[in-house]
C-alpha cells in the first residue's frame, strides 16, 4: 500500500485496533500507525496532512460501520 491508499489503508488500521477511535488520534500517530502495517510499502517522506487526513476518515467509515 501507498500513502494514496486511503482505503485499503483505512481498513487495514480498523482490522489492527478495532477499539481506537480514528478522530482521536493525532496526525504524528497515526503516520507511526500506517508505516508499521505489514502491506505499506511507501517513502515515510512521502506523506503530508491532506493524505493523512483522507486515512483518518478511510478509517473513521470503517470504524462507524463496525459499531
Amino acid at each position: 500500500m501507498k500513502w494514496t491508499d486511503a482505503e485499503d489503508i483505512g481498513i487495514a488500521l480498523q482490522e489492527k485496533f478495532p477499539d481506537v477511535d480514528p478522530l482521536t488520534v493525532r496526525f504524528t500517530d497515526l503516520r507511526e500507525k500506517v508505516m508499521a502495517l505489514d502491506d505499506f510499502d511507501d517513502d515515510a517522506k512521502g506523506s503530508n496532512e491532506p493524505k493523512l487526513e483522507a486515512i483518518q476518515m478511510a478509517w473513521y467509515e470503517e470504524f462507524k460501520d463496525a459499531q
